[in-house]
């Protein structure tokens, strides 16, 4: 359990660098800070998916909340305006938790108010709770609505149709047309229609990125609760009508639903099971398959976050038919040999702009056998489309992606940035990495490799054959040509005659993954120049401090950002495959893993900081390593947890059955 007593919860620097989610399977969410205030426009209590997983719309910005007694008022709440808190609500806060959603204390002159936040898995509902222990009082409750896309703010505006339609126990509000209705079920003793706009909320985080950050929102109606010692006042907002009643019942199924979870948790390791618990919220639904939202707040499904994340979220934690959904969903969007790339939140047309995502998809097919042992599903829904992709590599497809004379795999055009290094403002392509990438020709020879292993086993000797010896053209030629020997390690790209030297850590992946071209001494020399160059407590830089272009912080606006995100950024996800890699040129001895479960342990104290029991996205380069980006990101938890279950712990579970029915989703 994650918890703050009253010394972090009045603390409000301290208490606005931790903020809490929840998620709905669907592609929804609600979140906020430990204390309320919402410092992004990505914060509310409900962010509705209306086309899972994306079409996501910030319905319910939050709650003003006021405790009276005697006559006298307590404002719960918090926010940020020009110049000012108010209310300051969070100094009765005497404590926060997840247990294992959001809970927060509130003490108020004997009167204790245990408030509770969830949403309901595959509902865009969130329900919130307030206990009463004392009393008796009474409690002013008044919502205040966005009605907008998530990536852009409201402000106030003659358009809103301000009418509720009331009925016993549920207020039905439309405010704009062509818009989901906001349904709120309650068991107030009176609801008073207000219409009265709030406005100049300021959130600091979109300040400090650069962004719009002012915000005017509506109050359509005051609900006035009557408590007694004991008694509970609910508030459920949803796209759908419900009775407040179905709160407790909500509730104890989300408690049962994430404990059954955790308990399927292949290794009692406290972080582990942490990162088990949050592997859960990046499943979500798309139409009636599964995939893998990249990050939250503000990332939908990506093709290649999803690939490298699926091992870890899927295999990892024993739901290998959600791993058999994602595939066949990814398998049915190939075109012209590769994978989507982004299934945009304004359309449901694919981006196809991306080298490595295509790739991943192998290494995600090998690690779906290595856990189950499946080789008909694969067989029957996934050989047949990894084949069309070789055919399409070496022939050429989109973006100058093609099988060079030397079998490399080369990529580029101006203006696009096809690796996972994609920073680009407006024209400019921070880190363009074009012609043969590292990591693109790690990734080429594994899926060459696979494909050569599935060959064999599917009875194609002749494709066997040739795989067999399309793989040793490309190690030859990748020895001949990668081995920076002044520097002891790995070219990051080579372009015609010239070699790009810069210290990456792409390099890690020629070591990392299953199929690797590297002789042992030079693995462990490419693994120890990472190590030393590269190595920070939350994950590896994205260049050696020793090159001309490093930026040690990420900050400012766009182009501040966007110039630093692949130029000395910490990526947290990247410590997976180098722990991988580290343990495996070390003979997976035990002094290694214990080195490894050393660096394991940084990541349990940012469990508790920044998105409260998540992995962030990025992290500055320099300490004290400031968690940055989204702070709550898919591949950053499941690269952890793979490596953490795979090669420290040893610990990954017993292969599944492969009879287990491939489309049972749960």
């Amino acid at each position: 359990m994650i918890q703050f007593g009253r010394d972090v919860c009045t603390n409000l620097n301290a208490a606005l660098e931790r903020e809490w989610l929840e998620t709905n399977g669907l592609g929804g969410f609600a979140s906020s800070t430990m204390i309320g205030l919402n410092t992004r426009r990505y914060h509310g209590l409900l962010t509705a998916a209306t086309k899972p997983p994306v079409g996501r719309m910030v319905l319910l910005s939050k709650l003003e909340e006021t405790l009276v007694l005697d006559g006298r008022r307590f404002d719960l709440s918090a926010n940020q305006y020009p110049g000012v808190i108010h209310p300051q609500g969070h100094q009765y806060l005497a404590g926060f938790r997840l247990d294992p959603f959001p809970v927060f204390t509130y003490r108020v002159e004997g009167v204790e108010i245990e408030k509770r936040v969830f949403m309901v898995h595959g509902q865009n509902t969130t329900a919130i709770e307030y206990e009463i222990r004392g009393g008796p009082c009474e409690m002013e409750v008044r919502p205040l609505i966005a009605f907008r896309d998530y990536h852009s703010t409201t402000h106030a505006n003659g358009g809103i149709n301000p009418a509720i339609e009331l009925t016993p126990g549920l207020a039905l509000m439309s405010p704009y047309q062509g818009l989901p209705s906001l349904h709120l079920a309650h068991n107030a003793a009176a609801i008073e229609p207000t219409g009265h706009w709030y406005h100049n909320f300021e959130y600091r985080a979109e300040q400090e990125r650069g962004l719009d950050f002012q915000e005017d929102l509506f109050n359509p109606l005051v609900a006035r609760f009557s408590l007694k010692d004991r008694e509970t006042a609910v508030v459920i907002a949803s796209t759908q009508p419900l009775n407040w009643h179905e709160a407790a019942g909500f509730r104890q199924s989300e408690i049962a639903r994430r404990a059954a979870v955790v308990a399927g948790s292949p290794s009692d390791e406290p972080l582990v099971r942490a990162l088990v618990s949050a592997a859960d919220q990046y499943i979500v639904a798309r139409g009636e398959m599964k995939t893998i939202v990249a990050g939250y707040h503000w990332f939908s499904d990506w093709g290649r976050d999803t690939m490298i994340a699926l091992p870890g979220l899927t295999l990892a934690t024993g739901r290998p038919n959600i791993a058999r959904s994602i595939l066949l969903a990814f398998a049915a969007s190939i075109d012209k040999g590769m994978l989507p790339n982004r299934f945009p939140d304004a359309g449901e047309t694919p981006e196809y702009n991306t080298v490595d995502a295509t790739l991943w998809f192998f290494e995600a097919a090998r690690a779906l056998i290595h856990y189950t042992g499946d080789l008909e599903f694969v067989r029957g829904h996934l050989y047949g489309p990894m084949n069309e992709i070789v055919e399409w590599h070496l022939r050429g497809t989109r973006y100058g992606i093609r099988v060079d004379e030397d079998s490399l795999l080369a990529c580029g055009e101006p203006g696009v940035q096809l690796t996972w290094m994609d920073a680009k403002v407006g024209d400019w392509v921070v880190t363009p990495r074009h012609g043969k990438p590292v990591e693109i020709q790690a990734l080429w020879y594994n899926a060459v490799c696979i494909m050569q292993d599935l060959s064999r086993r599917f009875g194609y000797p002749n494709r066997e054959t040739f795989f067999h010896g399309l793989g040793a053209r490309i190690r030859n030629r990748f020895n001949e040509i990668f081995w920076n020997q002044d520097a002891g390690c790995l070219f990051d790209v080579i372009d015609g005659e010239a070699r790009d030297g810069a210290i990456r850590p792409n390099q890690i992946f020629a070591v990392s993954l299953e199929h690797t071209m590297l002789a042992e001494e030079r693995a462990r020399r490419v693994v120890e120049v990472v190590r030393k160059e590269l190595l920070t407590p939350l994950g590896l830089r994205s260049l050696s401090p020793r090159d001309s272009q490093y930026r040690s912080i990420y900050q400012g606006g766009v182009w501040e950002r966007d110039s630093a995100y692949h130029q000395g950024t910490v990526w947290p996800w990247l410590m997976g495959p180098f722990l991988t890699a580290y343990v495996r040129v070390h003979g997976r001895s035990a002094e290694a893993r214990f080195n490894a479960s050393g660096w394991l342990e940084h990541f349990i104290d940012h469990l508790q900081t920044a998105g409260l029991g998540h992995i962030s996205e990025i992290a500055d380069a320099e300490a004290p390593y400031r968690p940055r980006g989204c702070v709550a990101q898919a591949w950053s938890v499941a690269e952890l947890l793979r490596a953490a279950l795979e090669d420290v712990y040893l610990a990954a579970p017993v292969p599944v059955s492969a009879a287990q029915p491939a489309m049972d989703l749960q």
